[in-house]
C-alpha cells in the first residue's frame, strides 16, 4: 500500500492558515453527522478547522474527509465533511469507513511486537528461522530490517515493478501468501540489509506471512483477537469488497478533472499486512489513546518502535516499526500516513503535547494531502506545531 508523503511546497505557516482561512470564499457549512465537540472554549478553534477544511477539500477536489482530533486520549472533534458515496448522496460522519491504506502498517508491527514478548519471535533473529524456503540472498535480514524498511527487498509498489510488461504483481490477480513469497523471495536485494533506508510494502506482506507461520493464524485474525476486539475497535477489520459493510465509504480518483470510481483490486491482494483495512475516526481515536498506555504492549516496547531506525555506519533514518519518527520545532511527531483504491489516510501523533490529529479521505494520494491537513488542523490548535516552510534555493 501506498504511504502518503506531504508535498514540501504544502507547508504553510500559522499565518499563511489563517491567510487561506480569510481568502476561502463562502462556503456552505460542512456536512456533519453526530459532530462532537468539547465545551471547554475551544469553539473559535474549531470553526477555524471547518473553513480551512472546507477550503482545502475545495482546492484538492475532496469528495469525503473524516477528521478527528484528540488531546489526552480524549477526542475533542471529530466530524464528517462532504460525501462518503457520490452516487447515492450519502454524508460521512464519525462512523465512516475508509481504508486505511500503509497506517495499517502500525497495526503489523504491533503483532510483531506481541510476538516478540511472548518470546515467540526475536527481532535480530534472521528471519530465515521463522520462514522456510527464504534464499540464500536473505540470510543477513533480520525481523527488525522488514520492519524498519532497511531489509533491501525491492518494493513491489515501485515504478519499476508497474510498469508495463514488468508482469510482477498484477493487482487484479488473486495470490496464495506462498505465491507472493516466492516472487519476493526471487527479487535481487536493493542493497545489503541494514545499509539504507528504502521504503518497501513487499518488507510488510512478508511480515504477514512470518506472523502466519508463527503463530498459524491468519495475520488480520490476530489483528482482532488481540487489538481490535480488546480495544473496543469494532468498525476496524481486514478490506473485503463482498461482505457488507455499514457506513462503508466508495473510494474515488481524479482523471482529467473528473471524478471516477476506484479501480478495482483481486480480494487476496486487498489482504496483506502492509495495510490492507477498513477503519475509521471513531476506531482510530480508540488505537490512539491505547497507545498512551500499556494495554497493548510494555513501555519498552512502544519505545523501540518510536526509535529511529540505525543503520549498519551508525546513521538514522526517521523510521521506526510502521512509524515516522520525527519532529517539529522541537516537538516530537511520530505519524503514518496511508492510500490505497482511492482511499487516503493519516495519523499525526504529537505526542510531547499528547496531540493528535487523524484525516481519513475518500480521494486518491495523486490529488489529496490528508498529512498537509492534519499538519495545519495541528498548527490551528497550536502554532508551534507548524510545518517549517521550505526555502527555495
Amino acid at each position: 500500500m501506498i504511504r502518503v508523503t506531504e508535498k514540501q511546497s504544502a507547508y504553510l505557516a500559522p499565518i499563511a492558515v489563517l491567510f487561506i482561512i480569510a481568502l476561502a470564499p463562502p462556503v456552505a457549512a460542512p456536512v456533519v453527522a453526530r459532530a462532537q465537540t468539547s465545551t471547554s472554549g475551544t469553539e473559535e478553534l474549531s470553526g477555524k478547522v471547518d473553513a480551512y477544511v472546507a477550503a482545502e477539500m475545495r482546492a484538492e477536489k475532496i469528495p469525503g474527509l473524516a477528521l478527528a482530533i484528540v488531546r489526552d486520549g480524549k477526542t475533542i472533534k471529530s466530524l464528517g465533511y462532504g460525501l462518503a458515496n457520490l452516487e447515492l448522496d450519502v454524508p460521512v460522519k464519525p462512523e465512516t469507513i475508509f481504508q486505511t491504506g500503509s497506517v495499517g502498517k502500525q497495526f503489523t508491527a504491533t503483532a510483531v511486537m506481541m510476538l516478540v514478548e511472548d518470546g515467540k519471535i526475536r527481532l535480530d533473529d534472521p528471519i530465515g528461522r521463522y520462514l522456510s524456503g527464504a534464499p540464500a540472498t536473505w540470510k543477513n535480514i533480520t525481523v527488525r530490517n522488514p520492519l524498519t524498511h532497511t531489509s533491501g527487498i525491492h518494493d513491489y509498489e515501485t515504478e519499476s515493478l508497474k510498469k508495463k510488461g514488468a508482469a510482477f504483481i498484477n493487482l487484479r490477480n488473486d495470490y496464495t501468501e506462498d505465491e507472493l513469497f516466492k516472487k519476493f523471495s526471487g527479487l535481487p536485494l536493493d542493497f545489503p540489509p541494514g545499509s539504507k533506508w528504502s521504503y518497501s510494502n513487499s518488507g510488510y506482506v512478508i511480515l504477514g506471512i512470518l506472523i502466519h507461520k508463527v503463530t498459524g493464524q491468519f495475520y488480520g485474525d490476530l489483528l482482532q483477537e488481540r487489538i481490535f476486539r480488546p480495544l473496543g475497535m469494532t468498525y476496524t477489520r481486514i478490506i473485503s469488497e463482498a461482505d457488507i459493510i455499514p457506513n462503508r465509504a466508495a473510494g474515488y480518483r481524479l482523471v482529467n478533472g473528473g471524478i471516477k470510481n476506484q479501480e478495482w483490486v483481486s480480494p487476496m491482494l486487498n489482504t496483506t499486512a502492509d495495510g490492507a483495512l477498513y477503519t475509521n475516526i471513531v476506531d482510530m481515536a480508540r488505537w490512539d489513546a491505547a497507545l498512551y498506555t500499556e494495554k497493548l504492549l510494555k513501555k519498552g516496547s512502544l519505545d523501540q518502535m518510536w526509535t529511529a531506525a540505525c543503520l549498519n555506519d551508525g546513521k538514522t533514518a526517521d523510521y521506526g516499526f510502521g512509524w515516522d519518527v520525527t519532529s517539529v520545532n522541537g516537538h516530537r511527531l511520530i505519524e503514518h500516513g496511508g492510500a490505497w483504491q482511492g482511499f487516503t489516510a493519516q495519523i499525526s501523533r504529537y505526542v510531547d503535547d499528547k496531540f493528535t490529529v487523524i484525516v481519513l479521505t475518500n480521494l486518491d494520494s495523486e490529488h489529496s494531502q490528508p498529512d498537509k491537513v492534519a499538519h495545519n488542523v495541528a498548527a490551528i490548535y497550536n502554532p508551534a506545531l507548524a510545518p517549517v516552510p521550505t526555502r527555495e534555493h
